[in-house]
């Protein structure tokens, strides 16, 4: 089974530490990663000792809490961002029912919107819109010249039949 990220060539292959070797000591790392690993693991010994000495203290001194030291300018300036919105928990017990819901803009918009055409249609179907108006004008004219031309037929209609009783006499 291949060990690695690259494809294993005759030559020979790439050779990992495994876990188990790295705890028991015997892995094939050069020296120097030994010595370094070594440093770091003195190091973080001496910040455990000394964070244990300062818990110590604090726990003796606890009447005095000394703020958390920031990083650079923070502990200078203290500044809250006015952008910042904090979360609004709602509890179940604190919900108002009888509240009515707050709509969003676009929710509002389409709702006026609706009402607006309502509105509207009911003017146009009592005839007091401008567009209402002229569809009245326009269908009362349609209405004259459609009760002229049948007025006109009858007319030609008796003509033609006056004409036959004349031409049988």
């Amino acid at each position: 089974m291949g060990r690695g990220k690259f494809k294993g060539k005759p030559t020979g292959q790439r050779q990992f530490s495994k876990p188990e070797d790295i705890l028991a000591g015997t892995s094939t790392r050069p020296r120097t990663f030994r010595k370094l690993a070594a440093e770091h693991e003195k190091e973080e010994e001496e910040k455990e000792v000394s964070d244990q000495e300062s818990g110590e203290e604090s726990e003796e001194g606890s009447g005095d809490e000394k703020p958390e030291k920031r990083k650079g300018t923070q502990g200078l300036i203290d500044i809250d961002n006015p952008n910042f919105v904090k979360p609004k928990n709602l509890k179940a017990k604190d919900v108002d029912l009888d509240r009515p819901t707050e709509l969003s803009r676009r929710e509002r918009e389409e709702l006026e919107k609706q009402r607006s055409h309502e509105r509207y249609m009911k003017l146009q179907e009592q005839g007091k819109t401008d567009r209402a108006k002229l569809d009245l004008e326009r269908l009362a004219l349609i209405r004259q010249q459609r009760a002229d031309a049948a007025k006109k037929r009858e007319e030609e209609k008796a003509a033609k039949e006056q004409k036959k009783v004349e031409a049988r006499k």
